[in-house]
């Protein structure tokens, strides 16, 4: 007998001399594309089409082969196919709202995709009709609403997020998608944070429920008033921010985890032997080789989180259990096509990882170390594109943390000592620090430590004045708070404050530095005051090396005849502002973020396999 083969909706005989058999899926498509209405030939037709497996591919295809005005003859058509794929959400049988689920994913692309040419077609008349557009998405989200917060399949649940993805991201600028005014309107900002609260659906559907709310809450946010920025910026249920701080932290933290099997995969290498045999002239070129794409779609979510809501800086000090140390099993994930922002989940098991009780013998971490160490490593290369975005970001998301009260109180709190290891540039100059030394010191010093790092490693050609100077204002807010409270850090400042040693020696720098050294003429002043009175005490006390408490009774004995230069403002800086200074840097952020988003909407990504083993039986 011969055998039947399928390829793009036909079924194919081995015998070459039979004619190619079409699906009846297929079929049924061919007839929405006529002009006629496809039931008043067959009255079942659309209670048909929905038990049907959905042919993606061959839908999307065949709105792509037809031109506007061509489209424009079917509308009616088009129109109807909608409005029955929304009633088919309400339906009982799971199989027909799987198959209404993304027959509106291919027809929501595919419609978009012709709206690229000049083809002159509205998307909401061409998808619903004017005239029906608003009961149309009102029953849509109403019915997506529903589904997300019932206790039915996970499987449902997904494939709702990935269709809202799909609405979102269709077009590359959100702002100009007006699809979303329905979205602003019929909100479905509640069941997202039920996604967050509740563990199971997090750790199944967190990761596209907060790149979800990221980009909803970017849609025309400096034009009109975004109910999903109002709504995120007065949550406070404590559930569903440490559900949303846990999948922002599992996120980075996986993307910590491959960047560290990469280093170590390189270092044991066969291209270690040879930098070690010849030195390490190539130790640059080798480091650009181990990235790792980055994850700008969890980064944004972090950053609207910390900039709109002042119940979230608590979560950044939540204690976990360190994620690298925690052992799980960890199903493989899915794979992805490789793009320039790596906006893939996680796997789920892995999430759930970071739920385990903390354990007294393993080191604990939150939701900032992990921003940190990330931080470390995206900016260590800023060469490209994607990793300049994603450190920008990470300084505006420190300068944000850095501004609030709350968050510098636990930053410089002595009772919350950690050890951050953070990712070093390789240098010539100077060797990896050991992992095994480092000292458990407030995260206030982690936060400087990173700050220094970038700037004493970044002095090149294509100089990156703006990361210079973000990283200096986030040390300026971070020594004004410390002013302020009267915090004394024990911190050296060696490596940063060294303008001194470029002021005295010849080269290219030391007009520059001079400049620099006479500024800080209250600091000198200090210096060449107390020196010498801390040098006469202990010739005269035969002590060789003072203590702490004799050095401090030298300089209070000493303080009245100190003579400084009175600095007005020093202790003042002007706060972070979105709207007026970074607009223009985010919409081109959320723009890419849309891009790869869509990308990985990729078609096997909408899959029925795991579906259909859910939904085995036909009722």
């Amino acid at each position: 007998m011969a055998q039947v083969e399928k390829r793009g909706g036909l079924l194919r005989k081995s015998s070459a001399s039979k004619k190619p058999l079409k699906e009846k899926v297929v079929l049924m498509y061919d007839e929405i594309f006529m002009t006629e209405d496809p039931s008043k030939c067959s009255p079942r037709f659309w209670e048909e089409l929905f038990l049907m497996k959905v042919n993606l591919e061959y839908l999307e295809g065949k709105l792509e082969s037809l031109d506007g005005e061509e489209l424009m003859k079917i509308k009616d058509n088009i129109n109807c196919l909608f409005q029955h794929c929304i009633q088919a959400l309400g339906e009982d049988h799971p199989i027909r709202v799987v198959n209404a689920l993304q027959t509106l994913c291919a027809l929501i692309r595919g419609v978009h995709q012709k709206n690229k040419s000049t083809s002159g077609f509205d998307i909401i008349n061409m998808l619903m009709g004017f005239d029906k557009a608003e009961l149309c998405m009102k029953n849509l989200m109403e019915s997506l609403d529903s589904l997300l917060c019932a206790e039915g399949s996970e499987s449902l649940k997904s494939l709702c997020l990935k269709l809202l993805l799909c609405l979102v991201t269709v077009t590359d600028n959100i702002s100009q998608n007006t699809i979303l005014e329905y979205v602003m309107i019929n909100s479905i900002f509640e069941a997202i944070l039920q996604i967050l609260s509740h563990p199971p659906s997090r750790r199944e559907h967190g990761y596209d429920a907060v790149v979800l709310l990221a980009l909803l809450v970017n849609y025309r946010k400096y034009e009109s008033v975004n109910p999903y920025i109002v709504k995120l910026s007065i949550v406070d249920d404590e559930a569903t921010l440490n559900g949303m701080g846990l999948v922002i932290a599992q996120a980075l933290s996986e993307y910590n985890r491959q960047y560290k099997d990469k280093e170590e995969e390189h270092q044991s290498g066969f291209f270690s032997a040879l930098t070690n045999m010849v030195g390490s002239m190539f130790i640059a070129d080798a480091h650009e080789k181990i990235s790792v794409q980055t994850n700008e779609a969890i980064l944004l979510a972090l950053y609207e989180a910390v900039h709109l809501n002042r119940n979230f800086i608590t979560v950044l000090a939540q204690s976990h259990p360190e994620m690298g140390l925690v052992t799980a099993p960890v199903s493989p994930a899915p794979t992805t096509p490789a793009t320039p922002l790596g906006t893939t989940p996680p796997s789920s098991d892995v999430i759930s990882a970071v739920e385990l009780p903390l354990d007294a013998d393993v080191q604990t971490s939150n939701l900032l170390i992990t921003f940190l160490k990330y931080s470390s490593i995206v900016m260590q290369d800023t060469k490209d594109e994607h990793r300049l975005h994603s450190g920008k970001l990470c300084l505006i998301i420190l300068t944000c943390i850095a501004e609030d009260q709350y968050a510098n109180a636990f930053l410089h709190d002595d009772n919350m000592n950690f050890r951050v290891n953070l990712h070093r540039m390789p240098m010539r100059h100077r060797k990896k620090a050991a992992d095994k030394n480092l000292p458990c010191r407030p995260l206030v010093c982690a936060v400087l430590d990173l700050m220094v790092e970038f700037i004493v490693t970044h002095m090149m050609k294509e100089f990156p004045m703006d990361l210079y100077i973000r990283c200096i204002q986030v040390v300026h807010k971070l020594l004004c708070y410390q002013k302020k409270c009267r915090v004394r850090l024990h911190y050296t400042w060696r490596e940063l404050w060294s303008v001194l040693r470029l002021s005295t020696n010849a080269g290219q720098w030391k007009e520059a530095a001079s400049k620099v050294t006479h500024a800080l003429v209250n600091i000198r002043a200090i210096i060449n005051h107390f020196n010498p009175k801390i040098e006469s005490y202990a010739a005269v006390n035969h002590i060789s090396q003072l203590s702490e408490e004799q050095v401090l009774e030298v300089v209070r004995a000493n303080y009245d005849t100190l003579t400084l230069k009175l600095q007005d403002g020093l202790d003042q800086y002007e706060r972070y502002s979105e709207q007026h200074k970074e607009a223009a840097f985010f919409k081109e952020l959320v723009r890419s973020i849309s891009t790869n988003v869509r990308r990985n909407l990729a078609f096997h990504t909408l899959s029925q396999e795991v579906l259909l083993k859910e939904f085995s039986t036909i009722s």
